[in-house]
């Protein structure tokens, strides 16, 4: 979409944005350095309120909250060609929003979720299962729970015989290693995942050993072709009205980008912090500030105001 302003960070400068499957990409029409990438993963809400632009003046905008590093932010978009760019805007971001938060167990780890119905695995709308493979004991419990695998083109799951709420879905988005190592219980599967998921250290006997080796095998080889071409689950198929306006679907494209960082670019989301959470808190007693020749409210601890200036 064309013409959109950045309300709170650049508030009258236009730019371009751009939604994908993943995260929500602002760039500036004056200065393509000047952008705003959100993961997806980070947003809590997308919705409609009223805000001030430089270009429109008072108007409803999309304002995108988001969590990050116990941070609190706040992004403010204006699409300035119509009021139904503004309808568009929004109808595509909260559509988009939606498929990525009901696609989650494409992409996280879940534990002892509703996976199971009748000894059968709930299949996600992208998946495909390749093997079920009973009689495979967790190792997590000292005397082990015997159970099912289901290996499918986007995760592992195994379920407890017994109970079949007693689960863990692993996605192999989330999976840092598979190795056959040497345990009290004779030779296991070991599943690691990465830090991002918990960092757990997953094992599982698998008898006899032929099955073993073929279980390994299939889950190393369609963890590396998952790895090659992943499913994110992530499907948005914008309708007429979400095309409308100065928005447009626009054809995938290998991007060539060069992240540059200088030494000392000071804090550039302290425009973005949400007020009274995360980032800013409650507000700090005024002081005097030298370089302005005015009382000023305080600095957070390590932060100055060339630092505050150089962000603009």
């Amino acid at each position: 979409m064309d013409s959109v302003e950045d309300t709170k960070g650049n508030n009258g400068d236009l730019g371009e944005l751009r939604v994908s499957n993943l995260r929500l990409c602002w760039v500036s029409k004056k200065n393509r350095r000047t952008n705003i990438c959100i993961g997806h993963n980070c947003i809590t809400s997308v919705n409609v309120r009223a805000a001030t632009s430089r270009i429109k003046g008072s108007t409803q905008s999309l304002y995108v909250l988001t969590k990050y590093h116990n941070q609190r932010f706040e992004f403010i978009f204006t699409a300035t060609a119509s009021e139904s760019a503004t309808e568009s805007l929004f109808a595509s971001m909260q559509g988009v929003f939606r498929a990525y938060d009901s696609s989650r167990l494409y992409r996280d780890l879940k534990l002892r979720g509703a996976l199971i119905v009748d000894r059968e695995l709930r299949l996600l709308p992208l998946e495909q299962t390749y093997s079920r493979v009973n009689g495979v004991w967790n190792l997590s419990a000292e005397q082990g729970n015997l159970g099912t695998f289901f290996i499918s083109n986007v995760r592992v799951v195994w379920y407890a015989n017994l109970a079949e709420n007693f689960n863990v879905s692993i996605p192999y988005l989330q999976i840092r290693s598979v190795k056959v190592r040497d345990s009290k219980f004779g030779q296991a599967l070991v599943i690691e995942t990465s830090p991002a998921s918990g960092g757990y250290i997953l094992g599982f006997k698998v008898d006899p050993k032929e099955t073993l080796d073929y279980v390994f095998k299939e889950i190393s080889s369609l963890w590396q072709v998952y790895a090659a071409n992943p499913v994110f689950g992530v499907e948005y198929r914008p309708d007429a009205s979400g095309l409308a306006g100065s928005a447009s679907g626009i054809m995938p494209s290998e991007q060539d980008v060069e992240i540059v960082e200088p030494a000392d670019r000071g804090d550039a989301l302290a425009q973005y912090y949400a007020d009274g959470a995360g980032g800013k808190g409650a507000d700090r007693d005024p002081v005097y500030c030298a370089e302005l020749g005015l009382a000023v409210e305080g600095l957070k601890e390590g932060l100055t105001v060339e630092q505050l200036w150089s962000v603009l």
